[in-house]
This record gives C-alpha cells, structure tokens and sequence, in this order.
C-alpha cells in the first residue's frame, strides 16, 4: 500500500469533502469513516481508516492523526 501524502495535521470535513471532491466522490451525507474509506479506494490504498488501533506504519497518510486517535 502507497500511503496518501500531505502533512500530519488533522484534516477538517471541509478538507476531507474536498479532497473526495476532486477524487469524483460525492459525499452527501456519509460518515466521516465511509467518506475517508470512498477516498482511501479511489487512491487505490487500503481502506485502513479507524482500524489500526493507535497503531500504523503510514506514516505520511493525511489521515493518520485522526486514525490513530480512534480505538477499535
């Protein structure tokens, strides 16, 4: 898996919408998990978002600090 670059900082919804915007998804109302998880296809990456536990190799994904805040 090619992890999805940009900086370590969270990401808003806004930056979150956008991104999936220019990836052709619509994001309607999905959850912030399924959005995150349509973006992750789109890149052809793992669909990892909210699954590693507070643990993750990815160290350049633009999602990871949020991911690594959330606790299965």
């Amino acid at each position: 898996m090619t992890p999805v670059k940009t900086a370590s900082k969270s990401m808003t919804m806004a930056q979150i919408k956008a991104k999936a915007k220019g990836l052709g998804i619509d994001a309607g109302n999905m959850k912030k998990t399924d959005l995150i998880h349509a973006i992750q296809r789109a890149e052809n990456v793992s669909e990892c978002y909210g699954t590693t536990n507070g643990q993750c190799q990815w160290t350049e994904c633009c999602f990871r600090s949020d991911c690594l805040k959330i606790r299965n």
